[in-house]
């Protein structure tokens, strides 16, 4: 968008692991209780936004390696040159070791949220979550009012601990949830999800206590690939290092946005810092004078619908 909105010159082609409609991620932890449908999420296909912004897509590719002294990125389609590079792979949620993939759903895409919300039907279900951050509270006070049984599980004492840091805030959001059906356990460990002998998954808690569960999610945090960024020997410290500034990556000519950067070892995991990261390397790709990026606090938006919450 920017780049293009820069520059009408300039040839742009997109490799994209999925089919690269534009939609409103956030959305998609608050999305159950308005029954939206990919349809109703999707604002814009691949296709139709890469027709108007005159780019080259290549949906359903894998990025495999990068060459940077070619200037050569390989992917499932082949090869392709490039004079700059950005890469924006984000984050992908993470699973605990110990916990099955096959039996646990993590919300952190369009199709897999489509594909849970398939999976849930119509009819009320008691559904695990694992992990009361940010990602997995939302989710959890969503799926109650669209009329699940939620339980929500986290190894800390509060749901929220690591930003709701005020005893008051934690009873007001519990107390907002008080006629829903959630059961918050918190300082709670998830040891074992296995299927049930007949329906659903029996999952074997810290604590000795056993539940029958008919569907589990994990939420516990977000960690970026390094495969690609190892592939170019980029310089890695909990995701792709970049520099504060410019948003160069080690390589020259590689950029990087979003949630697989790391500055100063830290990673951004929200959606306000990318359209200035992408204003802040477009302007370098053009050769226009340098849009300098500066890192800064950004308010946290808590979309508990039933309280919603701002951490400044």
């Amino acid at each position: 968008e920017v780049l293009r909105a820069t520059s009408q010159e300039i040839s742009i082609a997109m490799v994209s692991q999925c089919e690269a409609d534009r939609y409103d991620k956030p959305l998609l932890s608050v999305a159950m209780a308005r029954n939206l449908s990919l349809p109703e999420l999707v604002k814009k296909t691949g296709a139709a936004a890469a027709l108007r912004l005159e780019l080259t897509l290549f949906s359903n590719t894998t990025a495999i390696s990068i060459d940077p002294s070619h200037q050569v990125l390989r992917t499932t389609l082949g090869t392709i040159h490039y004079q700059h590079l950005v890469i924006a792979q984000g984050a992908q949620s993470v699973l605990p070791a110990h916990l099955p993939a096959e039996h646990c759903w993590r919300i952190n895409h369009l199709n897999q949220y489509v594909r849970f919300r398939d999976a849930l039907g119509s009819s009320s279900r008691r559904v695990l979550v694992i992990g009361a951050g940010l990602i997995g509270s939302e989710l959890t006070n969503d799926l109650a009012l669209a009329g699940h049984h939620v339980i929500l599980v986290d190894i800390a004492p509060s749901p929220l601990a690591r930003l709701l840091t005020q005893t008051e805030q934690v009873e007001a959001l519990l107390k907002a949830w008080g006629p829903l059906k959630i059961e918050f356990l918190g300082q709670t460990e998830v040891l074992e999800v296995k299927r049930a002998s007949v329906k659903g998954y029996d999952v074997l808690l810290s604590h000795d206590r056993c539940l029958t569960i008919d569907e589990v999610v994990v939420a516990t945090g977000l960690k970026t690939c390094d495969r690609l960024a190892n592939s170019a020997a980029l310089a890695w410290d909990n995701g792709i290092v970049v520099d504060p500034t410019t948003l160069v990556t080690s390589a020259a000519g590689i950029y990087a946005l979003g949630d697989c950067i790391s500055i100063a070892g830290e990673t951004s995991r929200f959606i306000e810092p990318i359209g200035r990261q992408a204003r802040t390397i477009a302007s370098q790709i053009v050769g226009e004078a340098l849009i300098p990026y500066k890192s800064q606090h950004v308010p946290v938006r808590i979309k508990t619908t039933s309280l919603p919450l701002t951490v400044k």
